[in-house]
């Protein structure tokens, strides 16, 4: 864990390596992902069953194509397995994602303007969309909720999703939440396999036109592969949390939170800022001691140990124009009262304000997406919503007397650039040509 002080000389240099520094985790993965979505477009199931044998059944029976779709009958084993305290959890996250995504819902837009043109625009949904829930270190329900609710708000007509099974185990709990969110199409396919199955189609699986969710790095390389067959949410990289506290906080409460993304993977981050050194000191001892307990200790430890921060400020005003360059994903601000750091940040992927609103709070019940950017794409990218699942389409009315008060300009630009065709196309409804 790296500790750096606003008032040292070397801060600047030290803070710009901390922004700059990467987290991929290791060697290139879009040599061999090119090779599997290569395969799979030409072996289509039969490449896809190998691949999923190979990464996650090995020493099981070989899958077959038509053992790649989860059916009905294991979606209701699933839920019976899981316990009524757990299925009203899931309830209460998913009517709370509902209501919020809903409540996003963009209108139409219809408008006659001073020349008599109607001009409007309109939304519409994808036809079709892959939903892809991450199934390697941990099982994340709550990937199924944030992905496939909103599709399903946006008005999506089939959502297919994807979920790998190491060993060959099915989680009961995401198949328990695929059921809640209206999700009936799963596969048992993980891996850059899943997202070339998505994209370009197989006898079993058939194409979406968009493909959501985050996985591990070949996912996500597999994602940036295939963007423009098919439209993606965002390149998800290593989660991420920066935590602005004063004293006056619990450090026991402030060392949990920072932990929570550590122990998501090796290469998460969190950072604190604060402006009380002593209670830095208390956060720091109290990661430790919480480490000894924790059963992801492993993964917490490695990621605190080699991209953990605390960043001591001489005042709080200083931690704003700090956190804006980190543009984290998640940013916890803990402060008695903290109107102007609200104001003043514009760069983050989710905030969330008080004492008592932890980051985790947003990934399962607090109703915004917890699909938020990464790698400081907060600067420019934003979290999941409805919107990834609409398109816009504009459109434009006009009768010859609208045409005849707008179209000479159109006619002058079009031969300005040598486009002739498009002046004359304009020209003669003016009775120009």
């Amino acid at each position: 864990m790296r500790r750096l002080d606003i008032s040292d000389n070397g801060f600047e240099a030290a803070f710009r390596a901390l922004v700059g520094e990467t987290r991929d985790g290791g060697s290139p993965v879009d040599g061999p992902v090119r090779d599997i979505i290569a395969a799979v477009r030409a072996g289509g199931d039969t490449a896809v069953c190998a691949y999923t044998d190979r990464f996650d059944r090995p020493g099981l029976p070989a899958l077959t194509p038509g053992d790649l779709r989860v059916t009905e009958a294991e979606i209701d084993q699933a839920c019976s397995a899981v316990s009524p305290d757990l299925l009203g959890a899931l309830d209460l996250a998913a009517c709370r994602i509902e209501a919020f995504h809903r409540a996003q819902l963009p209108r139409d837009l219809e408008f006659q303007d001073e020349a008599g043109l109607m001009l409007g625009l309109r939304w519409t949904p994808l036809d079709a969309v892959g939903i892809y829930v991450p199934g390697g270190k941990a099982a994340y329900p709550s990937s199924v909720l944030m992905n496939a609710i909103p599709a399903r708000a946006a008005g999506v007509g089939r959502i297919a999703m994807c979920v790998p099974c190491p060993g060959g185990v099915l989680n009961p709990l995401v198949l328990a939440a695929a059921r809640r969110a209206g999700v009936e199409e799963i596969y048992r396919i993980g891996g850059a396999q899943a997202v070339a199955a998505l994209a370009y189609g197989t006898r079993t699986i058939a194409v979406v036109d968009r493909i959501v969710g985050p996985g591990n790095a070949y996912v996500a390389e597999a994602k940036r592969q295939v963007f423009g067959q098919v439209g993606i949410d965002s390149i998800a990289g290593p989660s991420e949390v920066v935590i602005v506290a004063d004293g006056d906080n619990d450090p026991h409460h402030v060392a949990l939170d920072l932990l929570a993304q550590a122990e998501h993977d090796e290469n998460a981050q969190s950072i604190l800022i604060t402006d009380d050194p002593a209670f830095a000191d208390a956060v720091a001892a109290n990661v430790q001691t919480v480490l000894e307990t924790l059963p992801r200790a492993a993964i917490a430890r490695e990621s605190w140990d080699r991209y953990g921060a605390i960043i001591l400020v001489g005042t709080m005003e200083q931690a704003w124009p700090l956190v804006n360059r980190l543009a984290p994903e998640h940013l916890q601000l803990m402060l008695g009262d903290d109107t102007r750091a609200f104001a003043a940040i514009r760069h983050a992927g989710a905030i969330f304000r008080g004492r008592h609103c932890p980051e985790a709070i947003g990934d399962y019940v607090g109703g915004p997406n917890h699909v938020l950017p990464t790698n400081r794409t907060a600067r420019f990218a934003s979290g999941l919503s409805v919107y990834d699942f609409l398109k816009r389409t504009t459109w434009i009315a006009a009768d010859a007397a609208a045409l005849g008060r707008v179209g000479p300009a159109a006619v002058a630009l079009a031969e300005a650039e040598g486009l002739h065709a498009h002046a004359s196309s304009v020209a003669v409804r003016l009775g120009q040509a």
